[in-house]
């Protein structure tokens, strides 16, 4: 009764004939009327929509792929893209097939319960939507890529993968931490390595009897020699700190295609060499020293003894 219901009526005054119409009036040479109508609803339904999807696989992909070219985006980032548009040109398909086979009362109640299923299944699915939505925002803004070195909320780690509901990043201790996007969206991130140059710096903590001067010219001499330690921007020191112990001297230097691993050898390697020129020019680094006043008074029976 629906597919006799749904075929459209014979055209009339030389109108264009609907396509299904067209395909039963052929079948009904061969079949009875009511199998025409639905042999020429299947067969204009699978046509149209291999039409569909052929024509949207052949211009939709390619533009896309040529948009996402434009952004950079790496091949990790493009095949879930990629699929979402597969899904989104089957369904543009099925919704095309269906009104040219003439269901649309089909169409029009498959449409309510799939709304209504979709506002369940978002209730129910809240979080994940969440973090799906936040991982479409780290494809398309880019804040960090796969190897870049992040820091947020305590943490640190080399991104290894990021898809659209997770991004799982490797610590520095070799642990693999599983991370909700939402949380790297919701909060601010910390990426060292995004551009091609990281300022280093480092506070030296020299005693209030040594010579500020020659401090200041070890500090800036140890990392003009040091080869990965950048001349331009100069490397530089200044006097930011009058502390209890000691006079802090913070320097400040750059250094070329930074990575964790770069950051702390270099930073490691120049520390040291600083050290051991103090220690030459007899330049102590001073550690905290208190000092304790006033008196104790012992029982009797302690002092008689």
């Amino acid at each position: 009764m629906l597919l006799q219901q749904s075929t459209p009526a014979p055209a009339q005054g030389g109108a264009a004939a609907d396509p299904n119409q067209v395909v039963a009036a052929f079948l009904e040479q061969f079949l009875p009327t009511v199998l025409a109508n639905a042999i020429g609803a299947a067969v204009v339904f699978v046509v149209v929509f291999a039409a569909v999807y052929l024509v949207g696989k052949a211009t939709v992909v390619p533009l896309l792929d040529r948009v996402l070219d434009n952004r950079g985006l790496e091949e990790h980032a493009r095949r879930p893209i990629r699929k979402l548009s597969s899904v989104l040109i089957v369904f543009v398909g099925v919704a095309v097939a269906f009104g040219f086979a003439g269901f649309g009362d089909f169409l029009q109640s498959l449409a309510t319960v799939a709304a209504a299923a979709t506002l369940a299944i978002g209730f129910a699915m809240q979080d994940v939507i969440a973090n799906f939505v936040a991982g479409l925002f780290i494809y398309t803004d880019r804040p960090f890529r796969i190897g870049d070195w992040i820091e947020w909320d305590g943490n640190s780690g080399i991104v290894e993968d990021i898809s659209f509901r997770v991004t799982r990043v490797r610590t520095f201790d070799n642990e693999l931490l599983t991370v909700p996007n939402s949380q790297l969206t919701s909060g601010v991130i910390k990426n060292p390595v995004a551009k091609d140059t990281l300022r280093l710096q480092f506070t030296f903590g020299i005693g209030y009897e040594d010579d500020v001067e020659e401090a200041t010219d070890i500090i800036v001499d140890e990392a003009e020699r040091h080869p990965d330690i950048l001349t331009d921007p100069a490397p530089s020191v200044r006097l930011t700190e009058l502390a209890d112990s000691y006079v802090g001297l913070r320097s400040r230097i750059w250094i070329d295609n930074p990575s964790r691993a770069d950051f702390v050898k270099i930073r490691s390697e120049y520390v040291k060499n600083v050290k051991q020129r103090f220690d030459e020019a007899g330049i102590e680094i001073p550690f905290p020293q208190r000092e304790l006043s006033g008196g104790i008074e012992l029982p009797p029976e302690f002092v008689e003894n």
